[in-house]
């Protein structure tokens, strides 16, 4: 799997509302939405010294974060994802998890994915035993996904961001997470080979701030 590009905003919700208009009409929503959004809820990894945490706040240029996901409280599809960045390149590696092995993990429960033929669920194994990764936190938040087929442009607006402070029952629908302090709404964008001009175009805003805002930092700032 190859590395795409990835560029991220903080941006308004007023600047959102303009995205959106904008977007509908040059592109067309990821044909998962309800309504044109779903909600997403993703369980992040870190070990003991906050490993994850400290090189995104510390800016290091090469990084990894594992998570598991599902998205509309639909937990028949879960995965567990790897996320790995260098400088403004991403790629993602993914696997399937049933309920059972989800809730295995969650509780802390490791030995059976010593068996497992998936090379992604071996790895993040050999990470548990030698870094110490363990759940940390549950992030809630709700997406509104744009697709365009030149370039296979994405284009994410994500709000609404909340906080499991520390919570780590993933798959309890009853788990309270909360508003992450003032984070702000989230444009992403990714693309392959080259992004579009009627694309970029678009997404042109003037008091947008880039950077690489993290759903995940933003949500451990309680602890």
């Amino acid at each position: 799997m190859k590395y795409r590009q990835e560029r991220k905003h903080e941006i308004s919700y007023g600047d959102l509302l303009v995205l959106r208009q904008r977007l509908q009409a040059v592109a067309k929503y990821d044909r998962h939405t309800t309504d044109g959004k779903y909600e997403v809820r993703s369980l992040y990894f870190d070990n003991i010294s906050d490993k994850a945490l400290r090189e995104k706040t510390d800016g290091v240029n090469n990084r990894e974060k594992f998570r598991i996901r599902f998205y509309n409280r639909d937990a028949s599809m879960i995965r567990l994802e790897k996320k790995s960045k260098t400088g403004g390149f991403c790629r993602k590696e993914s696997v399937l998890l049933n309920r059972e092995q989800t809730q295995a993990i969650v509780e802390g429960r490791f030995d059976w994915m010593i068996q497992s033929k998936e090379p992604l669920l071996c790895e993040l194994y050999s990470k548990i035993m030698s870094q110490g990764l363990r759940p940390k936190t549950i992030v809630d938040y709700t997406r509104e996904p744009f697709v365009f087929a030149p370039g296979n442009v994405r284009v994410t607006l994500d709000y609404n961001i909340r906080t499991g402070l520390l919570d780590t029952d993933f798959l309890n629908s009853k788990s309270i997470t909360v508003p992450a302090g003032n984070a702000p709404v989230i444009l992403e964008v990714k693309w392959d080979d080259y992004l579009p001009d009627l694309i970029r175009d678009a997404v042109q805003l003037k008091n947008s701030r880039g950077g690489s805002f993290s759903k995940y930092a933003a949500c451990r700032i309680y602890g």
